[in-house]
């Protein structure tokens, strides 16, 4: 089993920046491959970005690509996500997914899941 915990969201406004953290427990977290994603409400959960294993590769939505940016301390745990130049659009629950293969876009490839951290971007 693997228990992830989210936080660092919160309100902000648009042009700003907020930093995410999801901390892991309960397996060697360098044998996880990471990804965020995010749900609006009335909207389907979407992808955010993935990152691998050993943090050297990254794939990123469209919709974020340029302003968020994902990373890991393999020594801490920890996986982040640096967002900038947030939108009202990016208004959502964000998640952080744990996959013991390989990182994906498609969240029904994940293993495990964080009760999720909401993010609100006013205009």
């Amino acid at each position: 089993q693997v228990q992830l915990v989210e936080s660092g969201g919160g309100l902000v406004q648009a042009g700003g920046s907020l930093r995410l953290s999801c901390a892991a427990s309960g397996r060697t977290f360098s044998n996880l491959a990471m990804g965020w994603f995010r749900q609006a409400p009335g909207k389907e959960r979407e992808f955010v970005a993935t990152i691998s294993r050993s943090g050297a590769s990254t794939y990123y939505a469209d919709s974020v690509k340029g302003r968020f940016t994902s990373s890991r301390d393999n020594a801490k745990n920890t996986v982040y996500l640096q967002m900038n130049s947030l939108k009202p659009e990016d208004t959502a629950v964000y998640y952080c997914a744990a996959n013991i293969g390989a990182g994906s876009p498609r969240s029904s490839a994940y293993d495990y899941w964080g009760q999720g951290t909401q993010v609100t971007v006013s205009s």
